[in-house]
């Protein structure tokens, strides 16, 4: 048994100095050191729930208990960390090195000795896959061993005032230059299987027990050595979940964040943190930046796969909502569409307002109607499929054609096809553009018939005045025309003769001046009794078009 030793400087407290300035920059240096204590800690720790995890697939029982000890000397390590360098205790000034030196080297003594037994039997080739991970913890205590012999001395303390932390979270523009802005992405998909992680650490052995513990949860992982590489990993792949170190070289975890977060195609990608630090006032300011959730190293496997589950189910139902929502959207894009193809666009936008019932009353419009002459023949000698594909030609032919001129279709009805101008919205030269659509369709029918065996040809009515307008239906909506203006221009069809444009006194005074027309005479019209009409022929030459003499 060894005698307790004598009182030496190493057995009195040290407090820190005393100085406001000088308590601040040796607090900082403590948490520097938590942190490069924590992260060889956290590699003993982590390593060993590994291995104790292969040994039971590789049904070595008798290497658990040894893994169990590691393990355990592990945990000590952080709780000592933890509790013998807190803040509290150490603006208290009750800290005794001997005292830690003695409690910090029992644990590691016992993760070294049981780690160079079990070496010892991985020389078998039954074991030899576990020799790797054993000698990354035996190097994980050997470099926490160097840095209680460097750091915690009466020499180390008296320097502490004026030692400088190796890395910060404060900005650095330098670096934040050398990282251009995350590229605009392709949508996100969906999260796949167990997720896509990125992990997100300067050191190695935090990135190798993680990547290598979410691998065997089922878990697709990218790794990053720094700030710099996992911004660029982000502009080049898609990511469900982001594990991201605090401290770190270069660009610090809160920056890469801070980008992140300002980038609106990835602002949702949820960021889980991860730091050995005891930085509340950091963990904070990134939850307030929009990170997911904080976890403190070293990792507990229990805790990391029950956050990281919960942060991709809200992926998850994030990706299930913006498919829901822009399923809504293309729906009401359809909805809007087939609204259009029913009603004038300005009647579908009173009609979604709420407005009702919608009813106008125009005091000039132009009405126009067609039908297919000989068309009733055609049918019986042709398909029901190859009729209503040649309906469907000729009435989008007419429907471009009423586009092109600004004119609203009211309907059709059988081979009869109905289109008006100066509504909803009223224009002065409606007749001008019935006119001209007019001409167009008789030389469309004309030209599409010309060699047909049943020949096709186009009667057209046309006739101007005042008209009521308005939606009828509640279920399945019609705008249609009511008054004399369109019983009039019905005639006018009805009446007319194949392959002619009839039209009635009303539109003859409008288009006289432009337009060549020829008179019919007087004609008996149902309900109207005797009127003059005229057939329209086309458009009179400009002076332009006079050939010279």
């Amino acid at each position: 048994m060894t005698h307790a030793p004598q009182p030496s400087p190493l057995d009195r407290a040290s407090p820190l100095p005393a100085e406001p300035a000088d308590l601040a920059g040796s607090v900082d240096r403590w948490a520097r050191l938590r942190h490069d204590l924590r992260t060889p800690a956290s590699h003993i720790l982590g390593y060993a729930e590994l291995l104790r995890e292969q040994a039971a697939a590789l049904h070595r029982p008798q290497l658990l208990p040894d893994l169990d000890r590691i393990a355990t000397a592990g945990r000590q390590l952080v709780d000592l960390i933890r509790e013998e360098l807190s803040p509290d205790k150490l603006a208290g000034g009750t800290l005794n090195l001997r005292h830690l030196h003695a409690e910090l080297r029992t644990p590691l003594n016992h993760a070294l000795g049981y780690s160079e037994l079990l070496l010892e039997q991985a020389e078998t080739p039954a074991l030899a896959e576990l020799a790797p991970d054993l000698h990354k913890i035996q190097t994980a205590a050997h470099t926490f061993l160097r840095l209680i012999d460097r750091e915690l001395t009466p020499e180390s303390l008296e320097s502490a005032a004026a030692a400088k932390p190796e890395f910060t979270s404060t900005a650095q523009p330098e670096a934040l230059a050398l990282c251009p802005p995350l590229l605009p992405p392709t949508p996100p998909a969906p999260p796949l299987g167990g997720g896509r992680i990125l992990v997100v650490d300067d050191d190695p052995g935090h990135r190798d027990l993680l990547a290598r513990r979410l691998q065997q949860q089922g878990y697709t992982v990218t790794e990053a050595v720094d700030g710099a590489a996992a911004l660029r990993l982000l502009r080049a792949q898609e990511f469900d979940l982001v594990l991201l170190d605090l401290l770190m070289p270069g660009l610090s975890g809160d920056q890469v964040l801070a980008k992140l977060k300002a980038d609106h195609a990835r602002r949702h990608l949820p960021v889980i943190m991860l730091s050995a630090l005891d930085e509340l006032d950091s963990v904070v300011r990134c939850i307030l930046m929009g990170a997911e959730d904080y976890l403190a190293k070293p990792l507990n496997a229990v805790l990391l796969r029950a956050r990281i589950d919960a942060c991709l189910e809200k992926s998850r139902l994030r990706h299930q909502e913006a498919a829901y929502l822009n399923a809504l959207e293309t729906e009401r894009h359809r909805s809007e569409s087939l609204l259009l193809n029913v009603l004038p666009g300005p009647i579908a936008d009173r009609l979604k307002r709420g407005e009702s019932p919608i009813v106008d009353s125009l005091p000039s419009v132009t009405v126009l109607f067609a039908d297919l002459a000989g068309f009733t023949t055609l049918s019986t000698t042709i398909s029901s499929v190859e009729l209503v594909q040649m309906l469907n030609e000729i009435f989008s032919a007419f429907d471009a054609m009423a586009e092109a001129q600004g004119l609203e279709k009211i309907k059709t009805i059988g081979d009869a096809y109905m289109v008006v101008g100066g509504l909803p919205t009223p224009r002065p030269d409606h007749a001008e553009a019935v006119a001209e659509v007019a001409l167009r369709m008789v030389g469309y029918v004309e030209r599409r018939f010309a060699n047909s065996p049943t020949p096709i040809r186009i009667r057209v009515g046309i006739n101007t005045g005042p008209v009521i307008a308005g939606i009828i239906g509640r279920h399945k909506f019609s705008y249609d025309l009511w008054g004399d203006t369109v019983n009039t221009a019905s005639r006018m069809e009805s009446h007319g003769l194949p392959g002619r444009i009839q039209v009635a006194p009303a539109t003859h005074a409008l288009l006289a001046s432009r337009y060549l027309l020829e008179s019919r005479g007087p004609i008996e019209i149902k309900g109207k009794g005797t009127l003059p009409t005229w057939f329209l022929l086309g458009r009179k030459p400009t002076a332009s078009a006079v050939p010279p003499p």
